[in-house]
C-alpha cells in the first residue's frame, strides 16, 4: 500500500510562538523570504490576517500544491488564535484575573480542524474545561467565558468575522466541561434527530490550538469509542449527506446556477463538491473509530483499517487537492477584483479539459457519497 500521508517539514513554519526569521530561510525560499520581511518580526494580529493574502503568493511561487497551501493557511490561522488567546490572558492578568483556575483547551472546528482552510474562513471554535465541582462553576466558567468573548473579539477585529451560527467559546453552548461534552455527545448521538446530528457534525472535527491538548485527545477517545456504536445517529448522519447536492445534473453533467449563485455558470465548489466529499469521509470514518480530524489522514487511516481500497483513496485525495486548487485560485481572482473569498467558481474560466476533470471528480464524490450512505 502506498502512503496517503506523510508528515511535512512545511508544517514547522508556524509551530512556534513567534514569527519565523526570514534571515535564516535559504535563497530556494525567497519568496517567503520577501514575504515575511515584509510582514515584520512583530506584527498586529490586524496586519498578520491581512498578510495572508501574500503567504499564498510565495507559496504558489515555491509551486506548493494547494492541499499544502490550505494546511499552512490553516496553521496560520492557528498562530493567529493562539496569539489572540496569549494577548487575552495577558490583559486579563494585568486586570487581576489571575492564571486559569483549571486546565483548559481551545478548539478550532470544521475546515480549520481539518487544516483544509482556505481564503476568508469565519470562526469556528469550542472550548473544553477541566472538569470542576458545581461549587465553583460561577468562578471558573465567568474566567473561561470572558476569555472566550475577548480572545474571539480580538480575531474579528484583525479579520476573521464572528461565526453568524454562534459556533464560538464565548458561548456556553461550546464551552463546557469535560464530562459535560461526553454527556452532550451521548444525548446528540443517542437517537435520530437532524438538529443532533447537525450540532454533532460541527463538533466531531476539532483541533486543539491552545491549552492542553490532553482534553481534546481525552474527547477524541470518547468518539472514537461512542460513535461506532451509535447506529441510529450515523443512519440519520447518512441519511443528511444523501440531501447533500453535488453539483450535477440527472444526467451526469457539471451543473451550475442555483440558489445563490451570481450566474447561471457559477458552481458553489465548497458546498457542492468539497463538503460532500468531507462528510462521506467522516461519517465512513466515524463509523470505523478512526481518530484524525482532517480528511486526507482519515482516507489514509481507513485504507489501513482495509474500509477503503487504497486505489479509491488516492482518487478521491487526488480530487480534494483539484478542487482546493480550483476553489482557492478562484477566490484569489475575487479578491483581486474586489471581491471576496466565497465558494464558487466559474466554469466560463475553466479549460475544456478542466471541465472534464471536474465533471470526474464530481461523478466519483457523487459516486462514494452513495456507496457510503447506503452500507
Amino acid at each position: 500500500m502506498r502512503l496517503l500521508h506523510r508528515a511535512s517539514p512545511w508544517r514547522d513554519l508556524f509551530a512556534a510562538d513567534t514569527l519565523p526569521d526570514p534571515r535564516r530561510l535559504p535563497d530556494l525560499l525567497a519568496p517567503l523570504r520577501s514575504a515575511l520581511v515584509e510582514l515584520g518580526p512583530t506584527p498586529t494580529l490586524a496586519a498578520g490576517h491581512a498578510w495572508q493574502g501574500r503567504l499564498v503568493e510565495a507559496l504558489e511561487r515555491l509551486d506548493l500544491p494547494a492541499g499544502r497551501i490550505s494546511q499552512l493557511i490553516s496553521d496560520h490561522n492557528d498562530w493567529l488564535y493562539r496569539r489572540a488567546i496569549e494577548l487575552s490572558l495577558d490583559e486579563m492578568a494585568g486586570q487581576g484575573w489571575g492564571p486559569p483556575p483549571v486546565d483548559y483547551c481551545v478548539l478550532t472546528l470544521g475546515s480549520g480542524a481539518r487544516h483544509e482552510s482556505l481564503l476568508g474562513p469565519d470562526q469556528d471554535n469550542a472550548m473544553i474545561i477541566g472538569d470542576y465541582p458545581d461549587a465553583q462553576h460561577t468562578e471558573v466558567d465567568g474566567y473561561f467565558q470572558t476569555l472566550g468573548e475577548r480572545f474571539t473579539a480580538r480575531l474579528a477585529e484583525a479579520g476573521i468575522p464572528l461565526c453568524n451560527g454562534h459556533v464560538m467559546a464565548r458561548w456556553p453552548m461550546w464551552r463546557k466541561r469535560r464530562s459535560e461534552w461526553c454527556e452532550q455527545l451521548a444525548i446528540w448521538t443517542a437517537e435520530r434527530r437532524v438538529k443532533r446530528v447537525q450540532q454533532a457534525n460541527i463538533l466531531l472535527d476539532f483541533h486543539p490550538v491552545h491549552g492542553s491538548a490532553g482534553l481534546a485527545e481525552s474527547l477524541r477517545d470518547y468518539v472514537a469509542k461512542r460513535l461506532p456504536t451509535a447506529g441510529l445517529f450515523l443512519d440519520e448522519m447518512a441519511a443528511l449527506l444523501e440531501e447533500s447536492p453535488v453539483a450535477l445534473d440527472r444526467f451526469g453533467r457539471v451543473a451550475g446556477g442555483g440558489e445563490g449563485a451570481p450566474h447561471d455558470r457559477a458552481v458553489n465548489l465548497k458546498h457542492q463538491a468539497l463538503l460532500p466529499l468531507v462528510g462521506a469521509v467522516r461519517l465512513l470514518s466515524l463509523r470505523h473509530g478512526v481518530r484524525p480530524p482532517d480528511t486526507r489522514r482519515r482516507l489514509a487511516a481507513l485504507v489501513a483499517k482495509g474500509a477503503l481500497q487504497s486505489r479509491e483513496a488516492r482518487g478521491l485525495g487526488a480530487a480534494l487537492e483539484r478542487l482546493q486548487a480550483r476553489l482557492l485560485a478562484a477566490q484569489r481572482r475575487s479578491l483581486a477584483a474586489g471581491g471576496g473569498a466565497d465558494g464558487w467558481i466559474d466554469l466560463a474560466q475553466l479549460e475544456d479539459d478542466d471541465r472534464l476533470m471536474l465533471r470526474h471528480d464530481l461523478q466519483s464524490i457523487r459516486r462514494f457519497v452513495r456507496q457510503v450512505t447506503r452500507r
